[in-house]
């Protein structure tokens, strides 16, 4: 047994990964932007835009991170959050567009602005997660490897 951890880091993890920092140094500049322009006049789209940047940002170190037991149930927090803050945002902002109308977040029109990026990326990091499985600490996977039982 090899007393190197494990790592998820290889193939669709890289990119997604790259994917989530993308988005996370988008969504954070957006909001900045936005904010320190004019906050005033549309405090619900511009605090929603610095919300979805800070769960870029979480899911993005959540997902570098996620050999270890504790970031990994963060990075299905994060991303099972970024995806039910994409569809109600996405939703709202179709069937209560007087809530954006001085302007969209990251997330409206279900991230129209993004090519739909936001809408997929979640439904692809929790698949990621869910397949890659996770590793846990040393000491427990050699107890189930001792016993012949799952980790899970």
């Amino acid at each position: 047994m090899s007393s190197q951890p494990r790592t998820r880091m290889t193939g669709i993890g890289r990119v997604l990964v790259v994917v989530y920092a993308i988005m996370a140094l988008a969504a954070t500049g957006r909001s900045f932007v936005q904010i320190v322009q004019d906050f005033a006049a549309a405090p619900l789209a511009y605090t929603l835009s610095a919300v979805a940047a800070a769960v870029y940002i979480l899911a993005t170190v959540a997902l570098v991170r996620s050999d270890s037991r504790v970031w990994y149930v963060i990075a299905w927090i994060a991303i099972g959050f970024e995806l039910v803050g994409v569809l109600v945002v996405g939703t709202l902002s179709l069937t209560h567009p007087e809530l954006f109308l001085h302007d969209a977040t990251v997330w409206s029109g279900f991230g129209f602005g993004y090519f739909w990026v936001p809408l997929v990326l979640p439904f692809v990091g929790l698949w990621w997660l869910r397949s890659s499985g996770r590793t846990t600490d040393e000491a427990t996977d050699a107890g189930a490897l001792a016993t012949g039982r799952s980790s899970w």
